[in-house]
């Protein structure tokens, strides 16, 4: 417990063996009460690696669900398992865990019911290795979310976020797609609830074992996260209900 709040760990895993057991060797298990590590029907040794690293909440999938489809089953054990505080973190440890103290920190404090860890925010992006096309694909996404949905994040896509329970419980995140845009999708139920999003300066590590999409891939999610926030935009000013937002 951190303050009477239960803290979850969860880590949405694809074919994560060069990089898992680094990654676990940096978390706080003093603030951390439960660790839930889904793999989604991995083709490497992730399983027999979180076996071997003793995860007591391990659930693999029979067939891959897709990041979206992971993060479900990440937030549906985390609130069976009674969590009030819900990290989720990539275990390709391009994110470091020993920011989770911080990220707990703002949520327990009762300011605010989710937070990012943002890349952006400093210089952690580009010199930790994030490819300039992402960078430029990044800033340019976020400038016209923030229009869209009038807010002031410094990005939407990072990986690494934190929320209260309160927060899982009120959106409706089994709505929302099963791929990549889930992300953002669930930022938009965020704003739509009336919550806010606090940031804090994550560095990151682009290397060859962290996980990453392609440039195709990188285009579609782009056009997805332009739907959404034209979606959200449409809907907030009364022009267009959208239901993943309303139930």
């Amino acid at each position: 417990m951190y303050k009477g709040k239960k803290v979850v760990v969860v880590m949405p895993a694809y074919n994560a063996e060069k990089t898992l057991a680094q990654t676990h060797s940096e978390l706080d298990f003093t603030i951390i009460d439960d660790l839930i590590l889904v793999d989604d029907n991995s083709t490497d040794q992730t399983a027999k690696i979180a076996a071997r690293l003793g995860i007591k909440h391990f659930i693999r999938h029979d067939y891959n669900k897709g990041y979206g489809g992971n993060q479900k089953t990440c937030y549906d054990k985390a609130l069976s398992l009674g969590g009030d505080i819900v990290v989720m973190l990539h275990p390709d440890y391009q994110y470091s865990p020993k920011l989770i103290p911080t990220l707990v920190t703002y949520i327990s404090s009762g300011l605010y019911d989710a937070v990012f860890a943002s890349r952006i925010l400093g210089k952690g992006a580009l010199r930790g290795g994030m490819p300039l096309y992402k960078y430029i694909a990044n800033r340019a996404l976020t400038f016209i979310q923030n229009i869209l949905m009038g807010q002031k994040l410094s990005e939407y896509h990072t990986g690494y976020r934190a929320y209260s329970r309160e927060v899982l419980e009120s959106v409706n995140y089994h709505a929302n797609s099963d791929d990549f845009i889930f992300d953002n999708e669930i930022v938009a139920q965020i704003f739509a609830r009336g919550y806010e999003i606090a940031e804090i300066t994550c560095p990151t590590r682009y290397n060859g074992d962290s996980s990453s999409i392609g440039f195709f891939k990188s285009v579609k999610y782009g056009v997805g996260v332009l739907n959404v926030s034209i979606r959200y935009f449409l809907h907030k000013n009364r022009l267009l209900t959208w239901s993943k937002l309303t139930a």
